[in-house]
């Protein structure tokens, strides 16, 4: 089994919010997890707690879900306070109609303030607009610009989208020497997709020079952040041998993790590993067809499989069919 590694496309990794008033890199899933809360009165604090002067309670509500409230909070900053944190979260709530409605001219506008006041969050969120034409007309100068000047000042999702330009070699000049700089200015602060990019140019010795090892670190790490498509190729990586010790077991669980986070070459690979018993997993070919067949259903296909799977009893393949339809309607898929 041969891993695939290829280039994300030009993706726009937008920022997300923090409790602290800055922008985060965004995670597997991001917040708030609760429902969204429409009243107006704050949120409730807990009980006997003092006011904390240094709170910021807008960006606090944001995240609890109470959008109103926290529109009203950062409206109040940016009126009386010249606030830019303050800005860009009304950039934020307007982009997402989160409370309001939604409304990209205004978002541009509050992160245009943002952006004039230094907020590199604001930048870069700007810079997602002008790149993407929301809010204005598409402008991929101003958004390199803009991507320069938060990348500069240490906004990892600036730092990807820049590195993807100098990438793409159309807006700026290809430089893939340029480009491994602001992915690994991006994968130092834990953004997944700027660790996978890092790990491909380490693997073909493209703008760095070659070293397997440098990959599979870089792999390893955005797989421990649960980033699906660096957790498939980190199992390929340890099940071949790829610049670490070769580690079948190790290989196979992970191509069994990213399967369960839905990334459909995982499943396949799982799939054939189910059906020979490799890597220390049991002989299943049941499962392993239910996995083939759920893999297929997302865009992964592998003719040998179906070949082999077509040879298997009537009644395997009938109860491997139950099987994907119960994971189709929300059925529990097997445990990590």
């Amino acid at each position: 089994m041969k891993g695939r590694l290829a280039f994300p496309c030009l993706l726009l990794v937008a920022s997300l919010v923090s409790a602290s008033g800055s922008f985060a890199a965004p995670k597997a899933k991001a917040p708030p997890k609760s429902e969204p809360k429409t009243e107006m009165q704050a949120p409730p604090a807990p009980a006997a707690t003092p006011p904390d002067p240094n709170a910021d309670y807008a960006y606090d509500a944001y995240y609890r879900g109470y959008y109103k409230y926290a529109f009203q909070e950062a409206t109040r900053r940016a009126d009386t306070g010249n606030d830019p944190k303050a800005m860009t979260l009304l950039g934020v709530i307007h982009a997402g109609g989160l409370g309001v409605p939604l409304d990209d001219n205004k978002a541009f506008e509050w992160y245009r303030k943002a952006s004039d006041l230094g907020d590199r969050e604001a930048k870069t969120e700007l810079a997602l607009m002008y790149l993407q034409g929301r809010g204005t007309k598409e402008d991929r100068a101003e958004a390199a610009r803009l991507f320069q000047q938060a990348a500069e000042k240490g906004n990892p999702t600036a730092a990807y989208n820049l590195a993807l330009l100098y990438l793409d070699g159309q807006t700026l000049p290809k430089d893939i020497a340029a480009a491994a700089k602001w992915f690994r200015a991006a994968a130092e602060q834990d953004l997944p997709d700027a660790q996978q990019a890092l790990a491909i140019l380490y693997k073909e010795g493209t703008g760095v020079p070659k070293d397997l090892s440098e990959a599979a670190k870089w792999l390893a790490r955005a797989a421990n952040l649960r980033h699906p498509p660096s957790m498939t190729e980190y199992a390929f990586v340890l099940y071949n041998g790829w610049g670490v010790p070769k580690d079948e077991k190790a290989g196979a669980r992970w191509f069994r993790l990213a399967a369960l986070y839905g990334n459909p070459i995982a499943q396949n690979r799982l799939s054939y590993i189910l059906l020979n018993g490799l890597g220390g997993l049991p002989k299943d070919p049941g499962q392993a067809l239910a996995w083939h067949l759920y893999a297929r259903a997302r865009g992964d296909t592998n003719p040998a499989l179906d070949d082999i799977f077509a040879a298997l009893p009537q009644d395997v393949q009938n109860a491997a069919e139950k099987l994907v339809r119960a994971w189709e309607t929300g059925g529990p898929l097997p445990r990590p």
